[in-house]
């Protein structure tokens, strides 16, 4: 009898464990953020409105390094564009780890920099709330944050 509840207990236990949910993205999952996040810095370097209008959800808010809120599609395309005309330079987004929270929303957190055309370059970290909206991945949030000690 104990074998019994034993056995019982240890499946149970093995498909729990094996229907547990995964956070970590699929290879597809894993290949559609990596080209949204790409297309976010192709839009901000090249100041593409349309891929920026295709690639943000209507809500979409942005916290910027500056603690300046941009909240709504038009407001944070608008600060987008002036951010990017006025510090010029090559934004690379290098996408350190994709957390899923579902199969429709992941977090995805990035190393940002931007080489100025002074030689310099802003190190910063950006994460982004990303959706799956009509079988297309979008970004619903950004956050960017420049480490302690850094302008």
């Amino acid at each position: 009898m104990k074998n019994i509840f034993r056995l019982i207990l240890l499946n149970f236990m093995v498909l729990t464990i094996s229907n547990a949910q995964e956070n970590t993205p699929s290879k597809k999952q894993s290949v559609d953020i990596h080209s949204l996040i790409e297309n976010y810095a192709q839009a901000r370097e090249k100041k593409d409105v349309a891929l920026l209008e295709s690639i943000l959800t209507a809500d979409v808010d942005q916290l910027v390094s500056s603690g300046k809120w941009r909240r709504g599609k038009k407001e944070s395309m608008e600060g987008m564009l002036q951010s990017s005309m006025s510090n010029p330079g090559t934004r690379t987004l290098k996408i350190e780890k994709i957390r899923l929270f579902n199969p429709q929303c992941a977090l995805v957190d990035a190393r940002y920099e931007i080489k100025n055309t002074h030689g310099t370059t802003r190190k910063m970290w950006s994460s982004f709330v990303v959706v799956l909206s009509e079988n297309k991945w979008k970004i619903s949030a950004i956050r960017n944050m420049l480490p302690a000690g850094q302008k």
